[in-house]
């Protein structure tokens, strides 16, 4: 939000040279650049952001003009304006994150949206494409209430609110609404397509010869040098570097490696509570960055700015510059995923066989063979840049065009692993290894898990550390210590139990008096992966754990499962629940444990309750809706 002061006379203009008000008004931007259509992005992991870039994109093909905006640096209250701008259009790429919340960015829109009834937005036109994923609940809620919500408040929807699903094939989901959106805009407004299909650069390329390498970026996530001088508040554009005190491996045998780490916040005034997630922003392997210089043949220390051909555009740079390629492809592009289909349409020109150019177009284009040779040469066999390359040595891109295609490298989150109550200047992860072989032979490793595993307390002298911040969360121990919980977390689902447990032990501690505490835990073999062990049976002795249920799924010859332990207990979980107002956690993989949780929670309300399974459904929603049952899962 913008502020007025006022400075004297001879002050103002030193001021007005150093203070660059930013503007918050799109509607003065557009007209200023001419631009006619807006993409607004809601984003948690960068995907919204790189479609939205992509509908911008596309509007020059149309002979119309694109900006992409992020909605938290705008005022929202001006959508009502957009018809003072001819054939104008506001699109909106939307992703639900947790527990059908708006994004991080997206926040302060959503409640805009809430809180003004009486918003007249009857010359707006709109489409809204939203982001979601299938194994979640409230499924591509975001998406769903901003393509509702604009229409209550009187805008026009000129194309049916597509949704992508996370869990099947987003990109696909993505390609097939733009294939039929396009021509309906063109429809709408009267134009046609330019039939313009070749690439189109984004950024251009400087290569800086003679530059001090105090104003090259290292690394840094925002400021240039802000991982040498430290400044609070910490966040997602200001991390602060956390020493790592502890890095232990938790199983006793087995071929997965889980490890516990303590980060040291000594001194950084960052808070957290039990149940938050820590972002952490991790780095490429540096052999697979050296075999893309390699496989390219290019010199990764040259020092370069990828410069934004639109000089109004509010993002001048695809990641922070001047940089090298080097720091580029280890600390700031993702070169793990499998490249989505703009990125190969756009390189295709670089293949100098006419069959691999033919094969590149082919997967970004929407026809069913297309389709399925993405799938499978792409998606199945998890080819990620390099492996592309490898496997089509016609295919030598200029590593700047890459550099400029190729999504930002995103923080990964974790949920907290311990209680700040207990722990104030420490913070807890508990995570596993990611390590597969793809069907090409080749192995994956997960980017942060690995980058963690290396985080060595003290390597050649110097102490390891993550670049990190806080991201609240809404999973919470009851206000009420003698609320009894039943948590239910297999594997690393252990991790916010960690935290609840101390906590609990805290509290009681304290003289409070806290209610029944039970966990509901699972690992495939007790001699191999029961992490935390012999923490969680001191627990259970000293009386903060009433119960301990622990379910060891391959130590047997049929498989034993959380779900299966609740129910074995199911009058005292019912009790707990229905009696005593338990709060119920869930937390750990979204896909299988947590439905099966779900359905095992209606079986018990059947089976002890005496409902019917709608009934049971009802029930489970309702303690959903009152906050009683809250999950942190991931897919």
């Amino acid at each position: 939000m913008g502020c007025v002061f006022s400075l004297p006379e001879d002050r103002r203009d030193a001021a007005e040279r150093t203070l660059t008000t930013r503007e918050t008004s799109f509607i003065e931007k557009m007209k200023k650049t001419g631009k006619n259509i807006i993409v607004f992005y809601g984003s948690q992991t960068g995907t919204a952001e790189e479609f939205a870039n992509r509908l911008s994109k596309d509007a020059q093909r149309y002979g119309m003009k694109g900006m992409v905006a992020d909605p938290e640096e705008y005022s929202m209250g001006e959508l009502s304006r957009l018809s003072e701008i001819k054939n104008s259009l506001a699109i909106f790429c939307m992703a639900t994150y947790g527990e059908g919340d708006p994004t991080d960015n997206a926040q302060d829109f959503y409640d805009w949206l809430q809180e003004n009834d009486d918003e007249n937005l009857s010359g707006l036109n709109y489409t809204v494409f939203g982001l979601g994923n299938k194994t979640y609940e409230h499924y591509n809620a975001m998406g769903k209430y901003v393509d509702k919500r604009l229409e209550q408040l009187g805008a026009t929807r000129i194309f049916d609110l597509g949704m992508g699903d996370d869990d099947g094939n987003l990109e696909e989901d993505f390609v097939s609404w733009r294939e039929q959106f396009w021509p309906a805009v063109c429809e709408h407004f009267g134009v046609e397509a330019s039939g313009d299909e070749s690439s189109i650069r984004q950024y251009e390329l400087k290569e800086h010869t003679d530059i001090n390498m105090n104003k090259v970026y290292t690394g840094e996530i925002g400021r240039l040098k802000s991982f040498e001088v430290q400044k609070p508040p910490f966040d997602s554009k200001n991390p602060f570097l956390a020493p790592v005190t502890v890095n232990r491996k938790l199983n006793k045998a087995g071929d997965r490696h889980l490890m516990h780490l303590e980060l040291d916040i000594t001194g950084s005034k960052i808070r957290y509570e039990s149940g938050d997630h820590v972002a952490v922003f991790p780095t490429n392997d540096s052999a697979l960055v050296n075999k893309l210089g390699q496989t390219l043949g290019v010199d990764l220390d040259v020092v370069i700015s990828l410069n934004n051909l639109d000089e109004e555009s509010n993002k001048k740079h695809p990641f922070p510059c001047p940089t090298t390629y080097r720091t580029a492809l280890t600390h700031y592009l993702d070169i793990t995923h499998p490249p989505r289909t703009n990125v190969l349409y756009e390189l295709a020109q670089y293949a100098s066989d006419p069959k691999d150019q033919e094969n590149m177009r082919k997967m970004a284009s929407s026809s069913p063979e297309g389709k399925a040779l993405y799938q499978s040469w792409v998606l199945d066999a998890s080819r990620n840049i390099l492996a592309i390359l490898e496997d089509m040595p016609s295919l030598r891109p200029p590593v700047d065009h890459l550099c400029e295609l190729l999504p930002r490298l995103q923080a990964r989150y974790y949920s907290i692993a311990s209680s700040s109550k207990v722990h104030p200047n420490s913070i807890h992860i508990c995570a596993v290894v990611v390590e597969y072989e793809t069907k090409t032979g080749r192995t994956n490793k997960g980017v942060a898990t690995n980058w963690l595993k290396n985080k060595l307390v003290t390597d050649n002298g110097h102490k390891s550390a993550v670049p990190m911040y806080i991201r609240k969360s809404q999973f919470r121990l009851p206000f009420k210590s003698t609320n009894p919980v039943i948590m239910v977390g297999p594997g690393t689902g252990i991790a916010p139990f960690v935290g609840f447990i101390q906590e609990r032990g805290w509290l009681k501690q304290q003289g409070k008096e806290v209610g029944e505490t039970v966990l509901y835990f699972g690992c495939r073999h007790k001699n191999e992966d029961y992490i935390y062990q012999e923490e969680l049976e001191g627990t259970e002795k000293n009386g903060v754990l009433t119960q301990l249920n622990v379910a060891f799924s391959r130590d047997q010859d049929h498989k034993v499962y959380v779900q299966h332990l609740l129910t074995k207990n199911k009058e005292h979980v019912w009790k707990l629940i229905h009696t005593d107002n338990a709060h119920i956690y869930i937390c750990g993989d979204a896909k299988n444990m947590a439905k099966d949780v779900q359905t095992a929670f209606y079986e018990i309300a059947e089976q002890v309750g005496g409902m019917t399974r709608t009934q049971a459904v009802d029930y489970v929603k309702k303690l959903m809706t009152k906050g009683r049952y809250s999950q942190d899962v991931w897919s």
